[in-house]
């Protein structure tokens, strides 16, 4: 087993072919992180509450239980040499609680800024990075008061928790205002929140930046587009102007070198009609928007995500070809199957979840291109996402 620093637990050499990472979380993100680790020759086993799960269906062992559970934790940490997550909402001190049996790279800095959307705002700001207006709200008295400052609309969110458009309000009037005062008056209470204005933005994007503590690089900044506030496709690269790409570019690498940034960070981003970059969240880990790396870069996220956490030297990511990734969600699973056989420029994942239900993330299609307007119209005409067609 590589050392462990005594002090801090702290990984000091690489890890090499036949060492073992734990990952905590068994869905698909820790099964695209499995399938790279394999292929480098690691052992993988996985901490999921879920018998079977999509990572265990590719690991080498599972600890079936709640990812809260200490003592789980405790096990997979003394059958790893390293750990990592597949989500931000991991148990914190109970990664530090077992630092000293495996090591952390990604510390837990890094979980404890991106799990409370107060400290993760502060924090971008804090790097000289730009977000929407917000401001922390703990009670209806501070909730006023930030509209007076913010204004309508905004978008009250809860500071932890919360995903795909969970926990989160739209407040475009004092209707909207009151409706969250009868929600608390039936007992729902006022969950510590924070009010984020609204960014008038062209459209939506991110960039990928992954480290191995020391060294940073950087993926094409995308354009996404969210439908039902879940991603639904990623145009890979974005059109955008050589300003933009730059400044994603540096802010990226800016957010990586606070954090000692080990494995992937996804950033997600507002660009504006006047070509401004804003940070909207963070993720630390592999992301829904990167997928499209798998078949169209040298490496892609997955891959750079293991490597940085193994200690392993980085190169600068290639674009190998543009590309569009559409989401499979639960009602698009039958659609796509039944095509499958009449599109060879389809490449097909599925992350093999037993249950198969509506909105739920069931796999991806990602197709390589030379015109990405062409093969997003050509994706849309094939019927399979007509029910998330906005009005």
């Amino acid at each position: 087993m590589p050392s462990l620093s005594e002090e801090t637990g702290d990984r000091k050499t690489m890890l090499m072919p036949g060492d073992t990472i734990g990952i905590v979380g068994g869905g698909q993100l820790g099964r695209m992180m499995a399938l790279s680790a394999r292929y480098m020759g690691f052992k993988v086993g996985v901490l999921d509450p879920t018998p079977n799960c999509p990572t265990a269906q590719v690991a080498d062992f599972q600890v079936t239980a709640e990812y809260d559970d200490v003592t789980a934790i405790r096990e997979l940490a003394v059958r790893s040499d390293v750990l990592t997550y597949e989500f931000e909402n991991v148990n914190a001190d109970a990664i530090d609680e077992v630092r000293g049996l495996a090591a952390a790279p990604q510390g837990t800095d890094l979980l404890r800024v991106t799990q409370d959307r107060v400290n993760e705002k502060q924090f971008i700001n804090d790097h000289g990075t730009p977000t929407a207006p917000w401001k922390a709200v703990n009670n209806f008295e501070e909730l006023d008061a930030a509209l007076d400052d913010i204004h309508y609309p905004a978008v009250l969110k809860t500071r932890s928790g919360g995903y795909d458009g969970h926990g989160q309000t739209v407040l475009r009037s004092d209707a909207d205002l009151e409706k969250i005062r009868a929600r608390s008056d039936r007992g729902g209470g006022f969950p510590p929140s924070i009010l984020e204005g609204f960014v008038d933005f062209a459209f939506e994007a991110s960039i990928l930046v992954c480290g191995n503590g020391k060294d940073y690089v950087t993926f094409p900044i995308v354009r996404n587009e969210h439908r039902n506030n879940i991603l639904h496709m990623t145009i890979a690269p974005a059109e955008v102007s050589e300003h933009v790409a730059r400044e994603a570019h540096e802010l990226a690498i800016r957010l990586a070198k606070g954090f000692e940034l080990a494995g992937t960070l996804a950033i997600e981003l507002f660009i504006t009609p006047d070509d401004r970059v804003i940070v909207n969240e963070l993720a630390p880990r592999p992301h829904n928007s990167g997928h499209y790396t798998i078949e169209a870069c040298s490496f892609d996220q997955f891959d750079a995500h293991i490597r940085g956490i193994a200690g392993w030297p980085l190169s600068q990511p290639k674009l190998l070809s543009p590309a569009v990734m559409v989401n499979v969600l639960g009602q698009h699973v039958e659609p796509t199957r039944a095509l499958i056989g009449e599109h060879p420029e389809w490449n097909v994942h599925d992350y093999g979840k037993a249950e198969v239900r509506h909105d739920r993330k069931m796999g991806h299609i990602t197709v390589l291109t030379d015109d990405t307007a062409r093969t997003v119209a050509e994706l849309e005409a094939t019927g399979c996402w007509d029910d998330l067609k906005e009005a």
